[in-house]
């Protein structure tokens, strides 16, 4: 098991010490970068951000491990009460049962009404099936785990409606008006509404297991099935919320569109066509009203986060501050700062290289329509098995102004 604390020193070290005693000097020198001085510079951080990986990936694994363990559990406490439970714990005890037992041999037993309510009109000798909603659920909730944008936005599901309206103020009232006691009261014709609409789209994976590990894994099969999608679906969705045109996907918050976050939240002014600057930063924070500041947070991509930790603010401090406990995100200008490799990565004029805002104002509709196909013929030569997930999910920025874009100059 690594050892967090002592990795997490070490990253503190090599940021702090190591790489700042390199920009120290050539500020004290009053000098730009050498190209030896840049290089090492980009090694050291770019060695803070492997060791920030190994964290990430640690922790992921042991809060993965611990819903593991519990969604086990859980799914064992439905089955061990089927017999002294209620109907519905019952059907939900039989469901299980039969959809573990797919995964596993691809047979499903006739079990009569359970049966009939778990194939949902799907055909079974084809190899597809709708799993259970504790499935579902817990894949969602595997997913929230693996995706910045979803352990923060407002999630919603929908069980029935094939879409979810979204009312967005498209303009404020104007300032109310002193009178008179007795006066007349001045109606207000400037504010207008308008409506954003989520409707779920399809998104599909497919993972491949070894028969044998499905066999004799202590771990339920379902178990399996859920860790592999979580993360495929995960990547996808990811991009999907960050950059999406919103054409049979998501709109991404990086998609400039009036149905989202429009250009009117871009911010460049004190950045270089090239660079970003503390001018820039500070625009874009301070383009956010206050209830949204206290909230906000950074993403970038990596390599704008190493442009960032050479800022320093009029007082000679770095501006950007890593995080010093595990668990804990790094700051910019007093607000979280996270890392995605699916955020703009390209340095050139006009394009969008990070994002500041209130993430709750992102609204993330799912479907519990999932469904499972089993692939028994495809891998058979190599002794594993496919399946192909296929769920229904959109999202988008539904409220604009909780969101400033760093844009290039």
């Amino acid at each position: 098991m690594l050892d967090l604390k002592k990795l997490q020193k070490k990253r503190v070290q090599l940021i702090e010490t190591d790489a700042r005693a390199i920009t120290n000097l050539a500020e004290i020198e009053e000098r730009k970068l050498t190209n030896e001085e840049r290089g090492k510079f980009d090694a050291l951080m770019d060695e803070a951000d492997d060791i920030q990986d190994q964290i990430d990936v640690a922790v992921r694994q042991r809060d993965a491990e611990r819903s593991l363990a519990n969604q086990v559990q859980s799914i064992e406490d439905i089955l061990s009460i089927a017999d002294k439970g209620s109907p519905e714990a019952q059907r939900a005890a039989a469901q299980l049962t039969q959809f573990r037992g797919f995964l596993v041999s691809g047979q499903v037993r006739d079990m009569g009404e359970e049966l009939r309510s778990l194939q949902s009109d799907n055909d079974i000798q084809a190899g597809y099936l709708v799993p259970p909603e504790q499935f579902v659920s817990q894949l969602i909730k595997a997913v929230d785990d693996q995706t910045f944008v979803r352990q923060l936005a407002t999630k919603f599901t929908l069980n029935e409606s094939a879409s979810m309206g979204a009312v967005s103020m498209d303009n404020d009232p104007s300032d109310a008006d002193w009178t008179a006691e007795v006066g007349t009261v001045q109606r207000d014709s400037t504010m207008s509404v308008g409506k954003r609409s989520l409707t779920p789209h399809k998104l599909a994976k497919e993972i491949i297991i070894s028969k044998k590990l499905l066999r004799l894994s202590a771990i339920p099969a379902e178990q399996l099935i859920i860790e592999r999608l979580a993360y495929k679906f995960g990547i996808t969705e990811e991009k999907g919320f960050l950059t999406g045109n919103g054409n049979q996907q998501p709109l991404g918050v990086f998609t400039a569109s009036s149905d989202g976050i429009s250009t009117g939240r871009d911010f460049s002014t004190g950045n270089t066509t090239t660079e970003i600057r503390l001018d820039g930063l500070i625009e874009a924070k301070y383009g956010l009203k206050a209830q949204y500041q206290q909230v906000a947070q950074w993403l970038f991509n990596r390599t704008g986060v190493k442009q960032i930790a050479k800022l320093k603010d009029g007082n000679g401090q770095y501006i950007w501050e890593p995080s010093k406990k595990v668990g804990d995100p790094d700051m910019l200008l007093g607000n979280p700062v996270h890392q995605s490799e699916y955020a703009p990565a390209t340095f050139t004029t006009g394009l969008y290289v990070g994002i500041l805002g209130d993430w709750s104002k992102y609204w993330i509709a799912d479907s519990l329509a999932f469904e499972i196909q089993r692939l028994n013929e495809l891998y058979a030569k190599t002794g594993q098995v496919g399946f192909i997930g296929e769920a229904e999910l959109d999202g988008m920025p539904v409220l604009e102004e909780a969101f400033a874009r760093v844009t290039l100059g």
